[in-house]
């Protein structure tokens, strides 16, 4: 039998607000999915149907997340590898081999490999990277509802002219990390 390997990646290190989701995905090679790519490089419509398809057709996949007060308290490094943890320990399916997308490595119970661009070039990756980015960017659009006047269902939480604006004149919110530069300027100005 083929040896089960999954392919982990993170979404969400660069923004002021939410949390950094990974997600850990093991394809089954009996089904396979076409169109996989860097879930950057693909439309929103073409990632919400991949990411249907690749619910429906792997053998595993999970999240796994790090919330803000994680990434303030590790930093983002950290928290983006223990999101990382998180998504292959909750694994339905054990994998025997991980492979990374980037140059670091979380802490896994089975063998792991990083790949630097992995995301656009293994598929098992690009999965995950589909996953990861469709369910934070949902999570964001829910946030934006919680927080409006922030626009995170537009800019998912980056550091944007507008949202950058907007915490000048409504202020840090809990969702916001206040670890990060910007955030932490106007904590201290305030």
């Amino acid at each position: 039998m083929a040896e089960l390997i999954c392919g982990v990646d993170e979404v969400g290190r660069g923004p002021l607000a939410g949390p950094v989701v990974a997600a850990a995905v093991i394809l089954d090679p009996e089904q396979p999915i076409q169109g996989l790519d860097d879930s950057k490089k693909l439309s929103e419509k073409r990632r919400e149907a991949l990411f249907e398809e690749i619910c429906n057709k792997a053998l595993a996949w999970s999240l796994g997340r790090a919330e803000v007060e994680e990434i303030d308290r590790i930093n983002i490094l950290q928290a983006s590898l223990l999101a990382m943890q998180r998504a292959v320990a909750d694994l339905s399916v054990t994998p025997e081999h991980a492979l990374v997308d980037g140059n670091k490595l979380p802490d896994l119970a089975c063998s792991a490999e990083a790949i630097v661009g992995g995301d656009g070039s293994v598929s098992c990756i690009s999965a995950a990277s589909i996953i990861a980015k469709v369910s934070r960017d949902r999570e964001m659009q829910v946030m934006d509802q919680r927080y409006p006047g922030y626009g995170l269902a537009r800019h998912k939480g980056y550091p944007t002219k507008a949202h950058l604006e907007a915490l000048r004149e409504l202020g840090v919110t809990r969702i916001h990390r206040r670890s990060f530069a910007p955030v932490r300027r106007l904590l201290e100005d305030s």
